[in-house]
C-alpha cells in the first residue's frame, strides 16, 4: 500500500503545469487533495475528474499567494474543518520576462518576488504551524536549477530560486526536533505555460525553449515530488535535482537543431 494513501495534500499553483499534474500523480496514490490557483475553471475540472477516477476527496479554492490575509483566511478555514496537510507543496511559482537588470520592468520584478518568495512565505507561515502542533507534516518547495547556477538574462527570477533554496535550508534548520521534514525538488527545462508566461504570451519564443530536444514534462517533475513525499518517515531528501538527459546544467545543453 502507498505511504500517500489517505494523506492530505495541499498543492499552490495547481491549475496547469507541474502542479496539475502533481493533482493527478498524488490522487493515483489515493491522496486527497486540496488544490489552489487563480484560475477556478480549471480547478473545478480537475476536481471533477479526479474525484471520479480516483475516488479521492478534493477542495478547490481560488487563490493568490501574494494576498496573505487571503491565505490566512483560508489556513483558518482548512483548521476548522479538519483538513489540515500531512504534504504541503509549494508549487506556485514563475518568470517573468528575460533581459538585463538595467533594462528589466520592475512590475516583472514584483510579479516574481511576490509570488515566488512572498507566496510561498505566506503559504507556509500560515501552514507550518497547524503541522508543528501534530508534530507531523511534510513540506516540498519547487525550486529550479535557477536557485543553483545564475543565467544570463535570468538575475531576479534566478535571485528568487536562491531564496527558496535558502529558506528550503532554514526551515529544515529551524524544524530539527519535530517529525516535519521539508524537501525541495528543483527542475531544469520543464515543458509547460512557464516560457509562455515569461514571454508574455508570445508563443514562438515560448516554443523556441524547447527546440531540439527532449525536456522534462509535469509528470516527469511529479513523479520526482510523489517519490520524495513517499520516502520512509525517518528519511528526508533535502533537495533533488532533476533535469532532462539532454542537458547537464543551465549552460550545457544538447539540441539536435
Amino acid at each position: 500500500m502507498s505511504r500517500l494513501k489517505g494523506k492530505v495534500v495541499l498543492i499552490t499553483g495547481a491549475s496547469s503545469g507541474i502542479g496539475e499534474a502533481c493533482a493527478r500523480r498524488f490522487a493515483s496514490h489515493g491522496s486527497d487533495l486540496v488544490l489552489v490557483a487563480r484560475r477556478r475553471e480549471r480547478l473545478e475540472s480537475s476536481k471533477t475528474s479526479l474525484e471520479k477516477e480516483y475516488g479521492v476527496r478534493v477542495l478547490v479554492e481560488t487563490l493568490d499567494v501574494r494576498d496573505r490575509q487571503a491565505v490566512n483566511a483560508f489556513g483558518d478555514r482548512l483548521q476548522v474543518e479538519n483538513r489540515v496537510p500531512d504534504v504541503l507543496v509549494n508549487n506556485a511559482g514563475l518568470a517573468s520576462g528575460l533581459s538585463p537588470i538595467f533594462e528589466g520592468d520592475p512590475e516583472d520584478w514584483d510579479r516574481m518576488i511576490d509570488t515566488n518568495v512572498k507566496g510561498l512565505l505566506n503559504v507556509s507561515h500560515r501552514i507550518i504551524p497547524m503541522m508543528v502542533a501534530r508534530d507531523s507534516g511534510h513540506i516540498i518547495n519547487i525550486g529550479s536549477i535557477a536557485g543553483h547556477i545564475v543565467y544570463p538574462l535570468g538575475n531576479v527570477y534566478n535571485a528568487t530560486k536562491f531564496a527558496v533554496r535558502a529558506l528550503n535550508e532554514a526551515m529544515n534548520i529551524e524544524l530539527v526536533g519535530t517529525k516535519i521534514r521539508v524537501s525541495c525538488v528543483d527542475p531544469g527545462v520543464t515543458a509547460t505555460e512557464f516560457s509562455a508566461v515569461r514571454f508574455h504570451g508570445d508563443r514562438a519564443k515560448a516554443e523556441a525553449v524547447y527546440k531540439g530536444f527532449k525536456p522534462l514534462t509535469g509528470d516527469d517533475i511529479a513523479d520526482a515530488i510523489c517519490y520524495v513525499a513517499s520516502v520512509p518517515d525517518h528519511v528526508n531528501v533535502l533537495d533533488m535535482i532533476v533535469m532532462p538527459t539532454a542537458q547537464r546544467s543551465p549552460y550545457v545543453l544538447h539540441r539536435d537543431e
